[in-house]
Order: C-alpha cells, then structure tokens, then sequence
C-alpha cells in the first residue's frame, strides 16, 4: 500500500517551473530515495509531501490525507529533518527533545534515540555551540521524536565524519524495520544504494527514471569495471575491438574499461590469445554513481 502519493507535482518561483510534473507513489515500509542534481526541484518536492510548500498543480497524500488541507492530521503521522534548520541558540540538547516530546501525543523515549545518535555526551551543550555534525544529529533525533509512520530526510549526513555516517546508515535501517516509511533525499550516491529500496531521480523539475539502485545500475552504459596491468601493452586494434566497451583509460601503464559481463569475457580472452599476465586484474559492478552520471548525461545531451 502507498503512504505517500504524488500525482502530477507542479511547482513554479516567479514563473519558473522548479518541479513540473513530478508522479511517484511510496510504499509503506521502504526506505524511497530522490537523487538529482542541485537545483533539480528534490527540495521543493519533499517540502511539498511535508505540507510546508503549496503545490501550483497536482495532488500530494499522505496516509489519504492532504498534508496542506489537512495539516494538523498529517503532522503527527510525519516527522521532518529539513535540509537547513536552526534552534534558538541558548536551548541545550536536552531541553530541546524534551520540547519536542512535548509536542506529541505518545513520543518516542529521547533518550534511547539521544544515545543512538552520539548526543548522550552533549545533553547540557546549548545549540549555539554544537559542531555541524552534533547539529545534524539532534536534527535527525526530533525528527523521529514523535514516533511517526513517515519520516522526510532531507540530506540525511551533510556534515558527518564517516564513522557518524555508517551509524547513522544503521540507525535508519533500524527505523524502517520498525515500521516507519522513510523518504530520503540525497546526493550521496553511496548512501542511496545503501539504504534505499527505491530511488527517483528528479532532473529539470521532472522524474527521469524510477528504480531499485540494482535495476539503475544495470541500465547503466557501462554496468562492470575491469581493470589491470597488462605484463606488456595491448595493441589499441585489439581494444578497440572489445564488445560493448563504454569507456577506456590508460594511466601510468594501468588499464581501466567499462563495459559489461561480455566485455569482460572478451578481455580475458584478448590476454590468453596474446599471452599477456594482467596484475592485479579487477572486476567490479559499476555503482550508482555511475549510472547516474550515465542518465544526467544523456539527459544533458538531450537538452543541449
């Protein structure tokens, strides 16, 4: 069943269309990514699902209900980490989860969550003085503070070290196997083929493709990474010849191409035929990175 439902999504400033016809359903239960470049409208699209934009056209749903026409409804089912945020400078940590508990009627426990997070240490620290990184935690703490059904996380880690990022990773992992609908904008392209069942990817206002990471990644032109030091050079007839190469790249006698399951089957027999030793030979999937500069560039070109 779809908990969130965005039908036709149109969103203009001054004139110019940021989101403009933007369709996905999410389903309850799954972690639902929206990736895009800056500027693509993935803000303006969540803040309209969070009831904090007012849509120029379309239909958002949450749970049913409309989250401008029914807001009071609609804020205890929806928690909400915005991409900026600020809390009043003198307020600590603990007074700040214990205000937002406040707000709802059957919060979660903060202080479980508070530990959870790294904010145990920090409980009499005032906001004004946290680090970025502290911030974006307590951020993510009183998002998931009223226990909702659906929590919008809008750059989940912008500002966390990479330790603070895997633990956050697992702590959402966490959320969503408890029940909760996750809705996670992101440019971390790591971080969305971690996490998400699901991902959008919004470009020029619109959806441009709608997939699980795996099912992007091998639309991708190039969806294995081979690479190797050959024993001596391989003739550039030969490479050239290589069945469904998507790039290639020599650098400091290493050699990189990206291609598929079939181009890798080939270079193995290019290096038996010629009898050449590949070093430290490498066959990877590609990633989702990958297969989104493979899909923004084609839509680029497309533009251009």
């Amino acid at each position: 069943m779809a908990i969130i439902e965005v039908n036709g999504l149109r969103k203009a400033y001054g004139g110019r269309p940021v989101v403009d016809g933007v369709s996905f359903a999410v389903e309850e239960g799954e972690i639902f990514g929206i990736l895009g470049p800056n500027g693509a409208g993935k803000t303006t699209t969540v803040e309209c699902v969070e009831g904090l934009r007012v849509p120029d056209g379309g239909t958002v749903r949450v749970a049913g209900l409309d989250p401008v026409a029914d807001h009071e409804r609609v804020t205890p089912l929806l928690g909400a980490q915005l991409q900026e945020s600020e809390l009043q400078a003198k307020l600590t940590v603990r007074e700040a989860l214990e205000l937002y508990s406040a707000f709802y009627p059957r919060p979660a426990d903060w202080r479980p969550l508070a530990e959870r997070l790294g904010l145990d240490g920090v409980l009499t620290t005032r906001f004004g003085k946290l680090s970025g990184g502290q911030r974006q935690r307590l951020f993510i703490a009183l998002a998931l503070i009223g226990d909702p059904r659906v929590v919008v996380l809008d750059e989940l880690t912008t500002g966390l070290d990479p330790r603070g990022r895997r633990d956050t990773w697992k702590l959402i992992e966490d959320v969503r196997d408890s029940g909760v609908t996750v809705l996670l904008v992101t440019h971390f392209m790591e971080e969305a083929q971690h996490l998400c069942d699901r991902v959008a990817v919004i470009h020029a206002g619109r959806v441009a493709a709608l997939d699980t990471p795996q099912g992007l990644i091998g639309r991708a032109a190039s969806s294995t990474v081979i690479s190797l030091t050959p024993s001596r050079p391989l003739d550039d007839a030969d490479l050239a010849a290589l069945p469904a190469v998507a790039s290639l790249e020599r650098k400091d006698g290493r050699l990189v191409i990206n291609g598929t399951d079939e181009t890798v089957d080939a270079v193995i027999s290019l290096l038996a035929r010629h009898r050449v030793t590949a070093h430290r030979l490498r066959v990877a999937d590609a990633t989702l990175d990958d297969a989104f500069l493979d899909l923004t560039a084609v839509l680029e070109e497309k533009e251009a």
